[in-house]
């Protein structure tokens, strides 16, 4: 929508099924790999679920350009290398130190912004750039919201940006992240009223949400309404871009 590329159905549904197999790949790999969880019929439906994700999505792989593959063989990658060590008796990604926010990042602007854009012969151009970097910053400070409210239950060998430099740091850098985000328009070529409307209004969104987010928050502060900001964002979209 934001660079008016033509819908791909390849790409769209790539990325939709491929994001179910990579998030319950991450999720449940432990759990049945490592802690050996029963196979509850609960576990065995999110595994069948997984199963048939996973076909449609490899259905959808071959459907897109050479190039555009090699960035969800990528993807893959880091959905592995983040669950599975790449060396015996090593850690996986997942338990080293402070990187998690930088691959959760990473892997959405890899679909969201470079996915579509390549499959689509889309020039790289400064819009592209900067697209990216406003959806580094937007999914980083997602992330950080999450970090603040998991300081209670997060391990200290993770070392959180909350966790390296408290709780007040942490949302001054969001803060100054938003700002960014918003400011990264002036930088484009043009830029609509209403995408700066969308772009400075979510900012703000996620600004009061980082203002309010705390360790003592219950699970529904993160589990429905801070996972819920991309939706809304989708539907902002929606309504003032189209």
């Amino acid at each position: 929508m934001k660079l008016h590329l033509p819908y791909d159905e390849a790409v769209a549904y790539f990325g939709f099924y491929g994001t179910i197999v990579g998030y319950n790949f991450i999720k449940y790999d432990e759990l049945a790999r490592v802690r050996r969880v029963p196979l509850t019929n609960r576990f065995k439906a999110i595994i069948g679920l997984s199963f048939l994700c996973f076909c449609a999505t490899l259905y959808y792989f071959w459907q897109l350009q050479s190039i555009t593959k090699w960035i969800g063989i990528g993807s893959l990658l880091l959905t592995v290398l983040y669950t599975i060590p790449f060396f015996p008796n090593k850690s996986n990604m997942r338990n080293w130190s402070g990187i998690k926010i930088y691959l959760v990042a990473i892997a959405w602007v890899a679909v969201t912004v470079w996915l579509p854009v390549i499959n689509a012969h889309y020039s790289i151009d400064l819009i592209v750039v900067l697209k990216s970097l406003q959806r580094f910053i937007l999914v980083f400070v997602l992330m950080l919201i999450f970090e603040i409210v998991d300081l209670q239950f997060d391990e200290l060998y993770l070392k959180t940006i909350p966790q390296q430099i408290g709780e007040k740091r942490t949302k001054w850098l969001a803060y100054g992240l938003l700002f960014l985000f918003v400011l990264l328009d002036f930088f484009k070529p043009y830029v609509s009223k209403q995408q700066f409307f969308v772009n400075t209004f979510f900012a703000l969104v996620l600004g009061i949400f980082t203002f309010y987010a705390n360790s003592r928050k219950n699970k529904y502060f993160t589990s429905l309404w801070a996972e819920s900001l991309p939706i809304f964002w989708l539907v902002m979209l929606l309504v003032f871009e189209r």
